[in-house]
């Protein structure tokens, strides 16, 4: 099936001008640690260890603490997918019958911070939010009024809720994407798979996100506007929900879907969802080097949400595609 490529320029709520800084995602400025969504019991047949990792993907320490414990990576309960350029902390489950490799275990790049145990592993999902600390350097001391103006609009009214450049790759291929969606093009690496697949869903809903936010701008708002026939998370009425093209998933009726079908694709047989449109930024806080010209900034986000579209809203651009 021939299809139009979406555009997917992530486009803000605040009409302000580019403020130049520098960003980059290392070991040192961008810092991440996850936000369990349930108190551990302490007993149980599942270790939960709590890892503090640098320049490894979740993929990555997956691959390391299964060689290393001798556990297939598919017995490593994990709540959610972190960067490789960071310092991460996040928890996975293994197998209490695997807890006598702990003592042995060393990896220059991993750190085994807590260990306890819980009656049941973890799966995909099982957080609250993710706590960040970014450093913004070359952050000139005339633009800090300015920043301190947007950060004052995010902390009120949120953020859209795009995927970050990061669901997509450097090299993202809309065309591969979509064969490989379409079963035309055989990948034999599953997590490949599954990436390219959720890259392709995920193209959409940054789409349908942007025009939505376009809209909602020239209505002068300062965060998405409802619309007959929208969807709301848990029939909230509040937190409206955007399309990730698949099966066995709502599709909005009325108004909201005349736009929603722009950026839409029934042919994907894989799994569907909704995905919040618009989210909060809580614990916004900000404390700047004069001396250094760096600006750190702590907060913490729902998750699934990503850090860098709330450095791309201060910077009023798009650091990558």
């Amino acid at each position: 099936m021939e299809q139009n490529i979406p555009d997917i320029k992530r486009v803000f709520i605040q009409n302000h001008k580019k403020i130049d800084f520098t960003f980059t995602q290392n070991k040192y400025d961008f810092i991440v640690e996850e936000i369990p969504s349930r108190i551990f019991n302490g007993s149980g047949n599942y270790l939960i260890l709590k890892i503090k990792k640098e320049w490894l993907s979740t993929w990555d320490l997956l691959s390391e603490i299964g060689e290393a414990f001798g556990i297939d990576e598919h017995k490593i309960g994990y709540a959610g997918l972190k960067d490789k350029n960071a310092t991460t902390t996040q928890y996975i489950s293994i197998p209490l019958v695997k807890e006598k490799y702990l003592k042995e275990f060393k990896h220059r790049n991993i750190e085994i911070l807590e260990v306890t145990k819980d009656k049941a592993g973890l799966s995909i999902g099982d957080l609250l939010g993710n706590k960040f600390t970014i450093t913004l350097k070359d952050v000139k001391k005339e633009s800090l009024i300015d920043i301190y103006s947007i950060l004052a609009k995010i902390q009120k009214h949120g953020i859209p809720n795009y995927f970050g450049y990061q669901r997509f790759g450097q090299d993202y291929n809309f065309q591969r994407a979509q064969d490989v969606t379409y079963g035309e093009e055989i990948v034999k690496n599953k997590k490949l798979e599954h990436l390219l697949i959720s890259a392709y869903q995920s193209y959409f809903f940054n789409a349908w996100l942007s025009k939505r936010v376009e809209l909602s701008k020239k209505e002068g708002l300062n965060k998405i506007q409802s619309l007959v026939g929208d969807i709301f998370l848990n029939n909230d009425k509040v937190t409206i929900t955007g399309l990730l093209p698949g099966r066995k998933v709502m599709r909005a009726t009325g108004e909201a879907r005349e736009i929603e079908k722009l950026y839409d694709d029934e042919f994907v047989h894989a799994k569907g969802f909704r995905r919040e449109a618009w989210i909060k930024v809580d614990d916004l806080k900000n404390k700047y080097d004069e001396k250094e010209e760096k600006l750190i900034l702590s907060f913490t986000l729902p998750k699934g949400s990503y850090a860098t579209v709330l450095i791309e809203n201060i910077a009023s651009m798009n650091f990558k595609s």
